[in-house]
C-alpha cells in the first residue's frame, strides 16, 4: 500500500512549498539561542539601597549601601526612614525574593519590610499608602493600604531575619521569618514593585540581602515546591494510557528514524499500530519511511550528491523547481561539505555554478552570506559561523528534505503536518500557553524557552 502511494505521488502530486524556517530545527546559530535566553534574563536585579530617592531620616552604615540606621526623632507617623532598592523586582522569573536582618530593633521595634511602587511617598511605612504592602515588626501586622491592616504573623526584633518575595506562579506575595514561611497573600498591586525597608524609632538598624549572600530561607526549595504544585495539577488530568509512548513513536515516524522505531517497538513489545488517533488506517507518517530514512542518512553523512540522485529517482517533484528552498538548502550544504573537507577550489567552483542562482532571493540571503563567508577564514570551524560545519546544520537540511517528501503524500489533509511532529506541536502549544499566561499576568512570570529548559536538564543530570 505504501509503495503504491509513493508511486502515485512520484507521478502526479506536486510538492507543497516547505517553509524551512518554520521547522523545529530551523537554522539558528548557538549565539542566537543564547541571545534569546539572555533577553529573558536581561532585567536589572536590585543590588543595593537607593539612598538618593528616600526619606533621608537614616544614616547609611555600610559603604556598599546595604545597611541603614534611623536618625529621626519619631514625633509622628511621617518621621519614617524608608528606602527602596535601586531598581524594581525582576518579573521574568517564577519567584523574586530578598531578606533583611534586624541588626537592632531600637526603641520601639518599628522596622518593616515590603514592596512599594515608584510613586510611593518616601515618608511613610510600606503598607501605609495605597499600591504598597508591608510586614511590621512591632505588631506582626500586614498593611496593604490605608485602613487595610490585619494580624498576619509573629512580631520580629533584633537578630531576626525577615524575607519578602513575589510568587509570580501563584500571583501572591509571601513573607518569611528566620528561614520559615510566615504566609502569603494576593498580589493586587500593579506596576513595577521596589523591595522596600523602613526604620522608625531611635536605634533601629537594618541590613539587606538581595542575593549576594546565601538566604536564610531555602528559596530554591520553595521555588521547586511551587513548580511541583503546578505539576500536580497537570498530573491529575486524564491522559490516554501509554500516551508518551505514542508521542515518541510518532516523532520517530515523522522524522524517518526507522531503525530506532523498530528498536522501540521491540523493547516495548508493541505491534506497529494502526492510526492511533482515529483507530483505523495507516499513520500518515508511515509514508515513504524507508526512503526518508535513507535520505536522512545520506545528508547526515554529508553525501549530498547521492541525496540529489535519490530525490530525482523517488520524488522528482521535490527538486523540480531549481530555485526552491529545498534545492537551495541542498546546494548550500554541498558547498559547506566542500569547506568541511578543505576542498576550497571545488567549493568556489560549486558556488559559482549552483549558488549564484539564489543571489536575488531575499529569503535565502542570510544563510547564503554566512555560508560563502566560510571561505574567508583560515580555520572556518573556529570562526563565529563555524556552527555551519557542525551536525545540527546537516540535521536542519535533513529535516527540510524530510518535510518536503512528506508534503508529497496525497493522503495528507493538513499541509502543516509535514512540518511538525506531535511532540513539537505540544511544545509549540506549551510555548504559546506560557506566553499567554504571562500576558494575562501583566508580562510577569517565568517564560518558557525550550533551549533554556534543555540546558537546565543537562546541568541537573551532570550534578
Amino acid at each position: 500500500m505504501v509503495a503504491n502511494q509513493e508511486a502515485a505521488a512520484t507521478e502526479s502530486a506536486p510538492a507543497a512549498t516547505v517553509d524551512a524556517m518554520r521547522l523545529a530545527s530551523r537554522w539558528r546559530s548557538p549565539a542566537e539561542w543564547e541571545a534569546a535566553a539572555a533577553a529573558l534574563e536581561a532585567e536589572p536585579l536590585p543590588s543595593q539601597l537607593n539612598t538618593d530617592n528616600s526619606s533621608g531620616l537614616f544614616a547609611v552604615v555600610s559603604i556598599d549601601k546595604m545597611s541603614v540606621k534611623y536618625l529621626g526623632v519619631n514625633h509622628h507617623g511621617h518621621d519614617v526612614g524608608v528606602v527602596q532598592a535601586d531598581c524594581p523586582a525582576p518579573t521574568h522569573r517564577a519567584v523574586y525574593y530578598f531578606e533583611m536582618t534586624v541588626v537592632n530593633a531600637g526603641l520601639k521595634g518599628q522596622t518593616s519590610i515590603g514592596f512599594t511602587t515608584e510613586s510611593f511617598k518616601m515618608r511613610r511605612q510600606p503598607g501605609w499608602e495605597s499600591q504598597s504592602c508591608g510586614y511590621h515588626g512591632d505588631d506582626g501586622y500586614l498593611y496593604r493600604g490605608p485602613g487595610k491592616s490585619e494580624s498576619f504573623g509573629p512580631k520580629f526584633t533584633s537578630s531576626d531575619i525577615i524575607g519578602a518575595g513575589i510568587n509570580y506562579i501563584s500571583q501572591e506575595f509571601f513573607l518569611t521569618k528566620n528561614g520559615s514561611l510566615v504566609g502569603g497573600f494576593p498580589k493586587d498591586i500593579k506596576g513595577p514593585l521596589y523591595p522596600t525597608v523602613a526604620v522608625h524609632s531611635p536605634g533601629e538598624e537594618l541590613t539587606v540581602n538581595f542575593g549576594k549572600e546565601q538566604f536564610c530561607f531555602d528559596i530554591e526549595g520553595y521555588i521547586l515546591e511551587e513548580k511541583m504544585k503546578q505539576q500536580s495539577v497537570s498530573d491529575k488530568l486524564y491522559l490516554q494510557p501509554d500516551i508518551s509512548h505514542w508521542i515518541v513513536r510518532s516523532y520517530l515516524l515523522h522524522y524517518g528514524y526507522q531503525d530506532t522505531l523498530n528498536s522501540l517497538d521491540m523493547a516495548s513489545e508493541t505491534d506497529p499500530p494502526a492510526n492511533h488517533q482515529n483507530g483505523y488506517g495507516e499513520p500518515p507518517e508511515m509514508y515513504g519511511l524507508s526512503h526518508r530514512k535513507m535520505l536522512r542518512q545520506l545528508i547526515m553523512n554529508g553525501d549530498i550528491d547521492s541525496a540529489f540522485k535519490r530525490l530525482e529517482e523517488w520524488y522528482p517533484q521535490v527538486i523540480k523547481d531549481k530555485t526552491s528552498v529545498i534545492c537551495f538548502l541542498l546546494h548550500s550544504q554541498r558547498f559547506i561539505e566542500y569547506i568541511r573537507a578543505e576542498h576550497l577550489e571545488d567549493a568556489v567552483k560549486y558556488a559559482r555554478a549552483n549558488l549564484a542562482n539564489f543571489l536575488t532571493h531575499k529569503a535565502f540571503e542570510g544563510l547564503l552570506k554566512e555560508s560563502v563567508a566560510l571561505l574567508a577564514y583560515e580555520k572556518p570551524s573556529e570562526s563565529c559561523i563555524g556552527y555551519l560545519l557542525d551536525s545540527p546544520q546537516r540535521e536542519f537540511v535533513a529535516d527540510a528534505v524530510n518535510a518536503a517528501v512528506l508534503s508529497t503524500n496525497p493522503s495528507m489533509k493538513d499541509p502543516e503536518s509535514c512540518l511538525y511532529s506531535c511532540l513539537e506541536k505540544l511544545l509549540r502549544q506549551l510555548t504559546v500557553c506560557s506566553s499567554e499566561l504571562r500576558v494575562f499576568n501583566n508580562d510577569q512570570g517565568d517564560a518558557f524557552l525550550l533551549h533554556k529548559e534543555v540546558q537546565t536538564c543537562e546541568r541537573s543530570r551532570r550534578s
